[in-house]
This record gives C-alpha cells, structure tokens and sequence, in this order.
C-alpha cells in the first residue's frame, strides 16, 4: 500500500494476515526521520497520536473486509491512547471488522514492544455518497 502524496505521515504498513484468531494485522516501523518528530517534542520525540490514529486508517484500508470495496472513512468513533510510541518503534496493528447498520466498523489495537499504545475504532460506508 502506497503512502498518500500529501500528509504528515511516511510510514507505510505492511500487511501480515497471521494475527489473533486470523484476524488482519499490519505492522510498521516508525522511522526516526519521521517529518513530524521535530516539532514533537524537540528533545524528547513521541509520535503525535492523531499520527498513530492515520496508521489504522490506512491498515483498515489495506484489509478491507469486502474485497475491492471503496470504502470511505465517516467517523473517528473513539480513541484512547495507552503509552508511548517512539522513534525506531515497531507499531503492530491488529483489526477486527464488523458490519454494522449499513456500514462498517473497525476496531483495531496498536501496540509495539511495550505493550498496548492505542485503541481505536473506525466507522466506514461503501462508496462516496454521504451517510
């Protein structure tokens, strides 16, 4: 999967369909030339959780649950954030998709040596019309 043209995250995940339960998993490693460690925080760099929440979105649109689906992302629909992560980390991605009310839900765990980093859960619909 190709990184957008635009964006403040490099970082590509690489698809790895041996997670819990068959469940897809992604994997990526966070590079210490990342563009948005400079400014977070200088001395002390984390990667900013709104970069880890765009990791997912691409992890979800790399194991679309529908194949060749176009789905489009409607609602970031929580988040939590557990710990760190850090330049040179590994970031594993696991993701459970379930359909739900004409649309699609993603859950997913983000999680590098350490432990647990995030949870996140994404809703999607099919198509580009609005909900």
């Amino acid at each position: 999967m190709a990184a957008p043209a635009a964006g403040p995250v490099r970082a590509v995940p690489l698809l790895d369909r041996d997670g819990a339960d068959g469940a897809p998993r992604t994997t990526v490693r966070i590079d210490a030339d990342e563009r948005v460690f400079p400014g977070h925080y200088p001395g002390f760099p984390i990667f900013p959780g709104v970069c880890v929440v765009e990791l997912v979105h691409r992890s979800a649109l790399a194991t679309a649950p529908a194949p060749g689906a176009r789905l489009t992302l409607r609602a970031v629909e929580s988040t939590r954030f557990l710990s760190p992560v850090f330049p040179g980390d590994r970031l594993t991605i696991e993701l459970k998709w379930t359909p739900r009310d004409g649309h699609w839900r993603c859950e997913a765990v983000a999680a590098t040596d350490r432990g647990r980093a995030a949870t996140v859960r994404l809703r999607f619909t099919e198509g580009s019309t609005p909900c």
